[in-house]
């Protein structure tokens, strides 16, 4: 009795029973499965007199809130709020407020109210009736019950999609993807910042793109800056400080250089360095820039640089208030303990709301205010390119990309513990390209504490990732109706699905998406829930479509059978680049890397012959297939910038929304950004092969973005 017990209080608390790989084989979750996910949930099910408990009070969990903590209502509807009271009781009154101040209030007669349910909760009665209030402008409000006790509830009434620009009906969008770290210029110290961005932004303006798309600007870790993924963040709310150019820094016209550098004879060689080699050298990049970054904050605080500028410092302190108060603490004591593995902290200091943590803040205010200072910098510059890139002409400008957790020890867990499940890891079932499934190292969120917390953090995180941005890609955007989550330590093929609130998270999505007038990408590759494309399209975010990946019955999809709501494009970070596909290079890694073994490395090669043959033939279909790759068998055709054309040109004539040009696919790159699960030290590391001045006078590439932004029009 106890495991069908068991597997029901699991199926509770929101766990899926079994699910299908990509393959079409069905896992079950298996009762030590079940048991800690519940043990990970802090739901008691240690006997089946716990199991009963448990399931009593999770079927009586919301009948012991008079109004749920969060409702959704779509606008230009009656607002319908859900109230469970005592039978009988008294006339209440409410009050429903706007974010602007403005406030409505009424009063009612309980049994007035149409009855929905029943219940007896601890011997009393409770019956479900619905309040019906007229119909209110889209935006966030603050409902209040007011009866024998107050009742609040945040309410959002929300658009009925995602933003999509006034001109999609008739035109197309294309434009260029990058990794911002690889940028190289003759100005940059080893890294590219914001100034290359906004310097690659104009000039793809010009080339016509409607938009410039980086990987994520998350936080990173400044204690061992080599961890250098931006899908495994510190922060999703704020941005990594490396990025910052110094040099564009109101503050650095003031400074000494000479004596800066004199501080430490090693730095004038690390920078050297960093600017020379081809793979980034982050901790050389961050030592430099951190030792320079504190020089130009003494001379902000010395006032050097104007009032105005204080004033400005104040303002965004404010406007960001409790998060980054509690973003530079975790900094702070990152630095102060010399890890930011903050489980190996002393007790006292795991607690965010510890007095011992209020008095170490206290003590050292001037080190917060530098790491607010490194934010407000990222900030306003990251502001100055997305501005760079709309008046340069770009329709979309700024594509952003938000991941899809952070890392275990890692500021935001820190600081919102309730809101996450520590003893669970995001990851994804086997599939054929990872045999064992992955576990991706990050934290997923608990979703029903984020329910009842009215999901403040989740619009935060969307409106600080929207902030500047034209275009947001949401990382494993699958995680909004559930996640594949693994307990600590164990393997992927003990992991099951979690269920989440897929209808909130789109009614704020689509808020946040129309007020930043923003359009959302979900990367939605891997394996997808039957109808979540099509649920996904109804809010008009945009679904993901990789070349490599659409081929049906041997054949690659023809251009004009790719969706009108999607975003095109031919690889991705974590693929090969169209050089490293073409001459397989991504096996060649897999094989010097341990990944795959010699048997399977056959296979693959033989497998991406044959893929490369269906690609020339799609191309042929077409009339794209440059002269020189006419051949009989693909390997005799040769990678060239030609081909590089023709690929893209393809997807150029799809009716799909978005087309995103891979800038390392232009410029002939061979080696992928990231080859996941590798351990390769270079993931993550890759400088382009060209510059930004080298780029920019580069015939051959302006001639294929000629072409790619021609057939777009």
């Amino acid at each position: 009795m106890t495991d069908a017990l068991l597997q029901k209080l699991a199926d509770a608390a929101g766990s899926e029973q079994r699910y299908w790989d990509i393959q079409g084989k069905v896992h079950e979750r298996s009762p030590e499965t079940a048991r800690f996910l519940l043990k990970a949930l802090g739901i008691p099910a240690g006997n089946d007199e716990e199991i009963i408990a448990s399931l009593a009070r999770l079927e009586e969990e919301p009948w012991r809130k008079a109004v749920p903590p969060f409702v959704v209502s779509t606008n230009g509807q009656a607002m319908e709020i859900l109230l469970r009271l005592p039978d009988g009781a008294a006339p209440a009154r409410w009050t429903l407020a706007s974010e602007e101040g403005e406030e409505f209030t009424g009063e009612f007669r309980v049994e007035d109210l149409e009855v929905l349910d029943r219940r007896d909760i601890d011997g009393a009665a409770f019956v479900l009736r619905r309040l019906v209030l007229s119909p209110q402008p889209v935006g966030y409000y603050r409902f209040q019950l007011e009866t024998r006790d107050c009742a609040l509830s945040r309410v959002i009434v929300s658009p009925e999609g995602c933003y999509l620009p006034p001109e999609s009906a008739s035109r197309r969008f294309w434009g260029l993807t990058t990794q911002l770290y690889s940028l190289r210029s003759s100005r940059n110290w080893g890294i590219g910042d914001f100034s290359d961005l906004s310097d690659l932004a104009r000039w793809a303006a010009r080339q016509g793109a409607d938009m410039i798309g980086i990987k994520p600007l998350h936080a990173l870790f400044l204690d061992e800056p080599q961890l250098a993924s931006p899908y495994s963040p510190n922060s999703r709310l704020f941005l990594n400080p490396l990025y910052i150019d110094v040099t564009a820094l109101p503050e650095y016209a003031r400074l000494d250089e000479a004596q800066v550098f004199a501080r430490s004879p090693d730095m004038q060689r690390a920078l050297r360095a960093a600017r020379d080699g081809d793979l980034i050298d982050y901790p050389a990049v961050a030592g430099v820039k951190m030792a320079v970054l504190e020089a130009l904050y003494e001379i902000f605080q010395r006032g050097d640089t104007g009032s105005d500028q204080c004033a400005k410092f104040r303002e965004f302190v404010s406007t960001n208030g409790d998060a980054l108060q509690r973003f530079a603490t975790f900094q702070m004591l990152s630095e102060h303990f010399r890890t930011h593995a903050w489980q190996t902290w002393p007790l006292a200091f795991r607690d965010p709301a510890n007095a011992e943590v209020e008095r170490l803040v206290r003590e050292r205010s001037e080190r917060m205010d530098f790491f607010k200072y490194l934010q407000w910098k990222a900030a306003e510059q990251r502001s100055d390119s997305a501005r760079s890139a709309r008046e340069s002409g770009m329709q979309l400008g700024l594509y952003g990309d938000l991941a899809v957790g952070v890392e275990t020890a890692s500021a935001d867990h820190w600081a919102y513990q309730d809101l996450f499940l520590r003893d669970l890891r995001i990851g994804a079932p086997p599939d054929p390209f990872n045999e064992a499934g992955q576990e991706w190292g990050l934290v997923p969120p608990d979703p029903r504490h984020l329910f009842a917390s009215g999901y403040d953090h989740f619009s935060g995180l969307l409106r600080s990732n929207m902030r500047d941005a034209g275009v947001l890609r949401i990382d494993h955007v699958m995680g909004w109706q559930r996640l594949f989550l693994i307990p600590a330590g164990a393997p992927a093929s003990e992991g099951f699905y979690l269920r989440y609130p897929m209808d909130d998270f789109v009614a704020i999505a689509a808020l946040e998406s129309r007020r930043n007038s923003c359009v959302v990408i979900g990367e939605d590759l891997g394996t997808v829930p039957a109808g979540f494309r099509e649920r996904m399209a109804a809010a008009n975010v945009l679904s993901t479509r990789v070349f490599y990946f659409e081929q049906e019955q041997g054949r690659f999809r023809a251009p004009d059978a790719f969706p009108k709501l999607a975003s095109v494009s031919v690889t991705t970070h974590d693929l090969a680049t169209l050089r490293g596909y073409w001459e397989m290079d991504d096996i060649s890694a897999k094989v010097r890397l341990g990944v795959i073994d010699p048997q399977e490395e056959q296979f693959a090669r033989d497998r991406r012959a044959w893929d490369k043959q269906v690609l020339l033939e799609a191309l042929r279909q077409e009339n794209l297939l440059p002269p020189e790759a006419d051949s009989d068998g693909a390997n005799d055709v040769s990678w060239s910038p030609a081909l590089v054309q023709a690929v893209h040109l393809y997807l150029a004539r799809s009716p799909s929304l978005l087309l995103a040009v891979q800038l390392d696919d232009l410029v002939g790159e061979l080696h992928q950004a990231n080859l996941p699960d590798s351990g390769d030290n270079a993931n993550w590391r890759h400088r382009s092969n060209l510059s930004l001045e080298q780029l920019q006078g580069d015939i051959t590439v302006s001639r294929i973005l000629t072409e790619i932004a021609r057939q777009r029009a």
